[in-house]
């Protein structure tokens, strides 16, 4: 029997470094094994020169290792960081920049957590793409790399081999996607159930961005929400979605982007897909039956919109997510399996 080798991930600390983001990565991946039983992950921290680095939070954090450690990376994640040198400045030690494009040059998978986008911004590798940072420091962002496409609106953005995320528990919503698109939907739900979390959440930054409150904000779209999840194969018209929570059409569309960042389509097709990629991972129905349920109508539309939401075909999908490599369920000990076997 072959020896399944783990994907190796480095999480860089830059001083002072959020120890928040440092933490998500070994939380959320460290705990994912394979069905032999090994660890799906190896997570290791490390710092520019190896040495121990003060965090936001007031203690140090000792890593396992320097720079070095990214040559041989599968993926790379850089956490987010108070840096002066990088907020302020917009500048980042030469020796971290040509490392991290090395990583880029090799074609490994490159993710920042928060302010972690600074990082990368500053070793040039997110001109004319598309990023995410928080909220909070977008102005700054903005007039420090005006190359970049900065979006505030989503949790997290992919864009040609480089994920950025928001601020906060955004980190653990790009770390659980990490484990989607490696290992498939099944796995990144039981993550997030022992880790009492969501496994997709709804909406984006958007909904947490601080807002002036309107006279009219006691009233939520949430139930416009739970309707369409319960029942993505039926067509409802933005109508019957407003008349559902007592709302006009127009008042219905706005609170619904302040309040998720997404339109009621966008939101809609987010949730059919996610129902798509579960049901192709357990079940054997063919893909019209999958249309079908997920509401898409069609295959040849769920196709385009899978080819779209994730470059790939269903059963490209279905082999790569049920093969004998996929992993099972996270680590646990005995006694919390028992304990959790309830849920």
């Amino acid at each position: 029997m072959s020896v399944v080798t783990p994907h190796h991930v480095a999480v860089l600390a830059l001083a002072p470094v959020v120890a928040f983001d440092l933490s998500i990565p070994a939380q959320m991946l460290a705990a994912v094994e394979t069905r032999a039983g090994t660890a799906a992950y190896e997570v290791r921290t490390l710092t520019p020169d190896g040495s121990p680095v003060p965090t936001v939070n007031g203690y140090g954090i000792t890593p396992q290792g320097d720079l070095s450690l990214l040559e041989h990376a599968d993926t790379v994640i850089v956490a987010g960081t108070r840096c002066p040198e990088v907020l302020d400045a917009g500048t980042v030690d030469g020796s971290v920049a040509e490392a991290l494009r090395g990583v880029v040059r090799r074609r490994a998978r490159l993710v920042s957590l928060c302010t972690g986008s600074f990082v990368l911004a500053a070793a040039g590798l997110l001109e004319d793409r598309r990023a995410a940072t928080h909220w909070r420091y977008a102005q700054q962002f903005r007039r420090l790399f005006p190359e970049v496409v900065l979006d505030t609106g989503p949790l997290y953005i992919a864009d040609r081999g480089i994920l950025t995320s928001a601020g906060g528990a955004a980190a653990i919503d790009l770390c659980l996607h990490l484990v989607r698109e490696d290992h498939g939907s099944s796995v990144a739900n039981r993550v997030a159930r022992y880790n009492v979390v969501a496994p997709m959440r709804e909406g984006g930054q958007a909904q947490y961005i601080e807002h002036p409150v309107r006279e009219d904000a006691g009233t939520s779209t949430a139930g416009a929400r739970t309707l369409m999840a319960e029942q993505l194969d039926r067509r409802l018209s933005l109508k019957d979605l407003a008349a559902h929570c007592h709302m006009s059409v127009r008042t219905f569309t706005r609170r619904f982007r302040q309040e998720t960042g997404l339109s009621p389509a966008e939101w809609l097709t987010s949730a059919r897909l996610a129902h798509v990629r579960h049901l192709l991972e357990s079940t054997e129905l063919p893909v019209h039956d999958i249309a079908a349920r997920a509401g898409l109508g069609s295959d040849t539309n769920l196709r385009k919109h899978l080819r779209t939401a994730l470059d790939t075909t269903p059963s490209a999908y279905r082999s790569a997510f049920r093969s004998a490599t996929a992993v099972g369920a996270p680590r646990l000990s005995e006694d919390h399996r028992v304990r959790s076997a309830g849920t």
